[in-house]
Formats: C-alpha cells, sequence, structure tokens
C-alpha cells in the first residue's frame, strides 16, 4: 500500500484539538507538519520489537529535541517538527500506527545505544551516523540523508575558513557524537580545547556568547542553527565527512529493518521523501540529494 500525503489543511484543525494531553503522551504529539495515511492490517513477520508494539498499542520514537530543521520541541507548545520528525512519522503510518499512538521521547547522543538495548525506545530517528562501531551494538535501516561535518561560527568570523584553520581554537559538539570524536581522533585543535555538552544547543550558546570559537557537527544541523539565528551566525561550508543517517533499530530484529528499509525506498521512489524533504530541511537552504538504501 502506498504512503499518500494527506491534506495538511483538512486535518489540522481536528488533530489540534486532539493534541491537549501531558508532555511526552502519544496526544501530545498529535499535530504533525507532514501527515500520512496510516497503513491497514500491517504484518512484519519474525519481528519480536514489532510484536511488543502491536501488544502494548502504541509507538515509543526516540529523537532528538534541540535541532531547528529536523528534530525540534517547541518549548511553548511542546510539539516536535523537523525533517527526522517527519520521516518517524511516515514510518510509523505504514507500521499502521495513527498520529496519535506515538510518543516521541527524547535521548541525548550519548544514550542511543542503550535505549534501544535496554527496549526504552522502539526505533530511533535522530541524526544518527551509521557506522560499524554502532552496528556492533544495535541496527540500521537507511540511510534516509547524508549530511556531511562542517563548522559553525560567528559572522564576523574570517579566520576559521574550514578544518585546517582550528588550531588554537576552541571547538564545541556533543558527548559521544561522531563529530567530537573526528576532531579528538585528527587532531584538529587541542584536546582541551575539545568543548563537549548534551546538547547542540547549549555548544550555539556558548558560540553566540563568544566562550568557544566554533561549533562542529553535521552541515544540515548547522544551517538550521544559522537560520535561527540570521545575521549572528554562518557555516563555512567546506564539509569534511559523509555522514549517512540511520533509523536506529534493535540489532538482531532484522524483519523489522527489511520493512522499515522497504518502507524508506518507497518514499524515495513516489516523491513522498522530498516532499518532507521541501517542507523541513530544505528550507534553510542546503539542497537535497536522495541516499541510497544500504541493505545488509
Amino acid at each position: 500500500m502506498r504512503v499518500r500525503t494527506l491534506a495538511a489543511v483538512l486535518l489540522t484543525s481536528a488533530l489540534a484539538l486532539a493534541a491537549c494531553g501531558k508532555e511526552g503522551s502519544p496526544t501530545d504529539q498529535a499535530a504533525p507538519a507532514g501527515l500520512f495515511e496510516v497503513a491497514k492490517d500491517v504484518k512484519v513477520e519474525g519481528s519480536p520489537t514489532f510484536e511488543k508494539v502491536k501488544a502494548r498499542g502504541n509507538l515509543v520514537i526516540g529523537v532528538k529535541e534541540d535541532q531547528p530543521g529536523l528534530g525540534y520541541k517547541d518549548p511553548t507548545t511542546n510539539k516536535y517538527s523537523g525533517f527526522d520528525i517527519d520521516i518517524a512519522r511516515l514510518i510509523s503510518a505504514k507500521l499502521g500506527f495513527d498520529p496519535e499512538k506515538i510518543q516521541f521521547k527524547t535521548v541525548q547522543s550519548a544514550a542511543r545505544e542503550q535505549a534501544l538495548i535496554n527496549g526504552d525506545v522502539d526505533y530511533y530517528v535522530g541524526t544518527y551516523t551509521i557506522n560499524a562501531g554502532r552496528k556492533e551494538k544495535v541496527s540500521f535501516a537507511g540511510p534516509y540523508f547524508v549530511a556531511g561535518q562542517d563548522l559553525l561560527i560567528k559572522a564576523d568570523n574570517t579566520t576559521i575558513t574550514g578544518k585546517d584553520t582550528l588550531k588554537g581554537k576552541k571547538v564545541c559538539s556533543v558527548t559521544g557524537s561522531t563529530p567530537a570524536k573526528r576532531i579528538k581522533d585528527e587532531g584538529l585543535t587541542e584536546a582541551a580545547n575539545v568543548i563537549e555538552f548534551q546538547g547542540y544547543s547549549q555548544c550555539v550558546t556558548k558560540l553566540l556568547e563568544g566562550e568557544v570559537d566554533a561549533v562542529t557537527t553535521d552541515d544540515a544541523i548547522l544551517k538550521g542553527y544559522a537560520a535561527a539565528e540570521e545575521g549572528k551566525l554562518k557555516v563555512v561550508g567546506k564539509t569534511f565527512s559523509s555522514e549517512p543517517y540511520g533509523i536506529g533499530l534493535p540489532k538482531e530484529d532484522k524483519a523489522l529493518r527489511d520493512k522499515v528499509n522497504d518502507i524508506l525506498q518507497a518514499s524515495l521512489d513516489d516523491g513522498t521523501w522530498q516532499k518532507i524533504y521541501e517542507g523541513t530541511l530544505g528550507k534553510s537552504g542546503s539542497p537535497a540529494e536522495k541516499p541510497k538504501i544500504d541493505r545488509y
């Protein structure tokens, strides 16, 4: 069954009335920017995760909340929005779950693997780079997007022009993230100058306050922050990595991984992926390039 994007203007009001639950409840997440037709009578033979979810009656999806354009939680309305969020919603709809049956759970980068191992979340969608080390603990569907590591600096900074100009500069990233590890492993600045926090928003605050010289992570994330702080920050624009974002899943659940890969491939083929991109991350000015699903 193909996923068809429903007309949001026809349903927003009705869903908004339903979205009055307390923070963290499924009903609190019920007004997405992009709405997708919910598949009926879905089966994922051999998936223990899917069976658990069906018995429970709702999905718990791990996400980020501090990445504008990707995974962002509005502090006033408590609603989640962004490219990652809509990809998560697309998957949930194709798995047969109505929007009110979704519970988004914010999980920081350093805790992602353990959240999946413990069963605290059913799957994770949050700028989660696929790599060999992580595959030893969890599995991945996708990638659903490929980004590249870059640098966010103040708009008037002329001394940082790329990764090779970071010596002596304080560089901030998130604890346990791939970008932080790369800065250390390649010795791009002194070890004492690598500053780590639990969230990217903390790094951006330190940058605006002049306590760090640059924030590093994937260009897609950085452009979101630059757009939010228009005229104050800029992205250098010279990527120095390839970051394939995957859907994090329990390690041994190949049946669910195959199903999610099928969902992602269908969205790439029928134009749904492009519509999600244009309505979210595309607003940051970052061009779209369709990823190639890597099945294993």
